[in-house]
């Protein structure tokens, strides 16, 4: 582990000032050190105060350990600063021959992407992270991952924080019905043999983000805005904690009593025409049945339609 790392872990649990000195003391380290290592902290968006005779306090801020995170999961953890997108990162390592199961972490996306390859607003001070699985199994023998994870998520903040989200339908996480996160799986198969060789598990979560641009101001929000009561770290390890241990059956269930749409008016397209109807069930496989006003029922499913709305 990085000096700056174990720094930031002593004045993490420290509510008071700790001395350079004592720093020092602890680690075997140089003062210089150990001053170098608060700055490197500093110009990772810490904030630590330092004041003459009493030493360092964070004050806000957080920064994501992958050792740690590796030893909390039992999985290879891949962390970078910044990257184009953590699913690009994550079919990198399938060229690379990564350890699976492999997460790829970064503090920033140049080129985040959600559904239908929109993009993902991913400035500095969110989550964002995706998990390459090699499930090796027929298409239709694949496990609902979106709702697993969606489920996890909000399972694992309302856990934390006591703040509870919701889920809309398929893939977004809401809180104060403003989205803070989003969801996007992609599988990848072999022609050759017809199983699902590798699924990449994304999801991108607004932490402490503050500002948003223009066009979304009025609809995305952050799970905090000022003074976050847990870290990142935190989330991310409780978040896949969830998501290998709990039961499959237990995370489904959490999400259809998560849902933002059942038994709700909504709005839908599909094929250029548009239908209205009432949300009756989620399916285990994820699909969402919808009963219209004629009386028709339709099943929708993931990838095909997105919800233009709902009430």
């Amino acid at each position: 582990m990085k000096t700056s790392e174990t720094i930031y872990q002593l004045l993490i649990q420290e509510k008071d000032y700790l001395s350079g000195e004592t720093i020092a003391e602890q680690l075997h380290i140089s003062r210089t050190a150990v001053w170098k290592a608060i700055k490197s902290l500093q110009a990772s968006g810490v904030q630590i105060d330092s004041a003459k005779h009493k030493g360092y306090r964070l004050t806000s801020g957080d920064i994501i350990i992958p050792e740690q995170l590796e030893n909390n999961l039992g999985i290879s953890v891949t962390y970078q600063k910044s990257c184009q997108s953590t699913q690009t990162e994550a079919k990198l390592g399938i060229q690379n021959k990564d350890n699976v199961p492999h997460l790829y972490i970064s503090d920033h996306q140049e080129k985040g992407k959600g559904r239908y390859d929109r993009n993902f607003y991913s400035p500095q001070g969110g989550i964002y992270m995706s998990l390459r699985l090699t499930p090796n199994v027929p298409f239709q023998e694949i496990k609902p991952y979106t709702l697993l994870i969606a489920s996890a998520t909000v399972k694992a903040i309302s856990q934390l924080t006591g703040i509870e989200t919701d889920i809309k339908w398929v893939n977004d996480i809401y809180f104060n019905d403003k989205k803070i996160g989003g969801i996007l799986t992609e599988a990848l198969t072999s022609i050759e043999t017809g199983l699902v060789t590798d699924m990449i598990i994304g999801i991108g979560l607004n932490f402490s983000n503050v500002v948003f641009p223009k066009a979304i101001e009025n609809k995305a929000t952050s799970l905090y805005n000022q003074n976050p009561t847990i870290t990142r770290q935190d989330l991310i390890s409780r978040i896949w904690t969830l998501f290998f241990e709990t039961p499959e059956k237990d995370l489904l269930k959490v999400y259809k009593d998560k849902s933002l749409v059942l038994d709700k008016q909504v709005t839908f397209e599909e094929n250029h025409q548009f239908f209205k109807g009432i949300a009756k069930e989620i399916t285990d496989q994820g699909h969402l049945i919808v009963k219209l006003d004629n009386g028709e029922t339709k099943k929708l499913r993931s990838g095909e339609i997105s919800l233009s709305s709902w009430s």
